[in-house]
């Protein structure tokens, strides 16, 4: 299990944690850093198997890492660790070939699991965001359903269920011209005609892969 591990948090105790858990496991942690440059270039120097870094730190964030080590065909797999559950940012993260993402909240518990998927070339992603990262639940999803955003994904659900704009309104706290301004995007972005019942025909269909 000797797997070669650089760590980088801005946060010493989080760093000191995250250090001592997996020593613990058996992992071998080679390096560790507080600041993006430092990672990278302990990334450059010491060719870890896995980088485990903070997504936000001073000099260069975990992103900007996991893009140049992309650029620069470094082998090293990249996992990040964040308190984020911005939709834009797991994009970045999945065109920067990122191979784990997991939320801050959950690190301890998940980051063991999350390796053991890494090493095997196997990307693992936080079970509170997978619903809408390419990690397995995607594969089976019709791909337009990658073009949908968070809200527009459960806007498609309560559809499904027969809600009309004025429920749907109500269930999210929002207006109902907000809803239909949405139903209006979704019907672009799914290629749809604007006939009142496409939509609902579309999510009726569709209704298992949400």
């Amino acid at each position: 299990m000797n797997t070669s591990i650089v760590i980088a948090d801005d946060h010493p105790l989080m760093l000191r944690g995250l250090t001592d858990f997996l020593t613990s496991k058996g992992f071998n942690i080679i390096g560790s850093a507080q600041d993006g440059n430092m990672a990278y270039n302990l990334i450059v120097k010491l060719k870890p198997e896995l980088a485990i870094l903070d997504i936000r730190m001073p000099h260069k964030t975990g992103l900007e890492i996991a893009e140049a080590c992309q650029k620069n065909n470094l082998n090293t797999k990249v996992i990040l660790i964040t308190f984020d559950k911005e939709e834009e940012l797991y994009d970045k993260a999945k065109e920067f070939n990122v191979f784990g993402y997991i939320l801050k909240e959950f690190a301890i518990e998940e980051i063991e699991t999350c390796i053991k998927h890494v090493i095997n070339g196997t990307p693992y992603f936080s079970e509170e965001i997978a619903s809408y990262l390419n990690a397995s639940s995607l594969e089976q999803k019709p791909d337009v359903l990658n073009l949908l955003t968070k809200s527009e994904l459960k806007i498609v659900k309560l559809i499904s269920e027969n809600k009309t704009s004025h429920d749907i309104a109500e269930d999210l706290s929002i207006s109902v011209r907000t809803v239909d301004k949405h139903r209006s995007n979704i019907v672009g972005k799914l290629g749809l005609d604007n006939k009142p019942t496409s939509l609902s025909l579309w999510a009726n269909l569709n209704k298992a892969h949400f």
